[in-house]
């Protein structure tokens, strides 16, 4: 049996260790930050003018600003969620949960890579500081009692989720542009990642196997139960493509010819959520899953190159049907 102390976690397993605290700052997560690059590619597509003006070197420096943004709020959720970690069956391993690093350091390294993150962010523009300090506040109610939205259910999700709009925004905006993207644009990209974070929790749930022990792991899940969370899934999916649809008929007709490759990338990543130990629940490994990576690379070329080649007959198709009333 673990003393009182080991689960209290005043204890340390093994001697604190540099790599633990790199550990915490989940290097490995970096991946997620992809969700940048939409928002970059979509702010060039509608002002061609920033090509010219283009710098990798910026570019480079504005998403090493977002990961150290992103870590810091990792950072915060090991320690926040020590406790609640050492009813998991792997994460009770993690760092803090076990015990291996010093708690007042590990604040320490939180404000230490917002600080950081945030004045890289400026050199970029203040407006793009503006969204890493609103991606880290973001953080800090997600995870930060009486608010800490990861408590309750499908706030949960949405609240997590409103990270990928606001990596959009940060994409979007450290191109220069000054001006805001399209509302369903936003509106889209917010439910595709609770769509995604919906698939997890379902997943995460399933993984536990008892209801009770799922609900000391995570509050939220005292609610949850699977049919709640396959209609949750089901409802951001829903919105997900209707703002889609509704910002390409708006600003790129073209790109409803991407809407089958969209449909199989979610398809594939609904389906992997059935799998034991699936790795869903870990998204920075996804990469491991040959048919997701395939079908989001095809899928994000031909969006890519849908936003640059255009499609006259399709303009034609949909005026004559709007035009006749259908």
């Amino acid at each position: 049996m673990k003393t009182r102390e080991v689960e209290q976690g005043r204890v340390n397993r093994d001697p604190a260790r540099f790599k633990d605290y790199i550990r915490i700052a989940r290097v490995d997560h970096w991946v997620k930050n992809a969700f940048v690059l939409p928002g970059t590619v979509a702010a060039l597509f509608v002002d061609r003018s920033r090509l010219a003006s283009w710098s990798w070197a910026a570019f480079v420096l504005a998403i090493v600003a977002v990961c150290l943004i992103s870590s810091s709020n990792y950072v915060l959720n090991e320690i926040l969620d020590a406790p609640s970690d050492r009813a998991h069956p792997t994460k009770s391993d993690r760092p803090v949960a076990a015990g291996r690093v010093n708690v007042r350091w590990a604040y320490a390294e939180w404000i230490f890579l917002m600080v950081v993150g945030l004045l890289l962010g400026l050199l970029i523009s203040k407006l793009f500081a503006g969204i890493l300090l609103a991606l880290w506040i973001m953080g800090c109610g997600y995870n930060i009692p009486p608010v800490r939205s990861k408590d309750l259910p499908y706030v949960d999700v949405l609240s997590e989720a409103i990270n990928n709009p606001l990596r959009l925004l940060a994409g979007w905006y450290l191109t220069g542009s000054a001006v805001l993207p399209p509302v369903t644009l936003l509106l889209s990209y917010w439910m595709v990642g609770s769509y995604f974070m919906g698939i997890k929790r379902f997943a995460e749930f399933r993984d536990i196997g008892d209801h009770g022990r799922s609900a000391l792991y995570r509050k939220s899940f005292a609610w949850y139960n699977e049919p709640r969370l396959l209609v949750s899934i089901m409802f951001y999916a829903s919105h997900a493509m209707l703002f889609l649809g509704a910002f390409i008929m708006r600003y790129r007709v073209e790109l409803i010819l991407s809407f089958p490759f969209v449909a199989l990338v979610m398809a594939i990543y609904l389906a992997l959520a059935f799998r034991p130990d699936s790795a869903v629940q870990r998204p920075e490994g996804l990469y491991r899953e040959p048919a997701l990576m395939a079908a989001v690379v095809v899928c994000a070329a031909i969006m890519t190159l849908l936003l640059f080649v255009d499609v006259p007959f399709l303009h034609t198709v949909f005026k004559r049907s709007l035009a006749s009333g259908l």
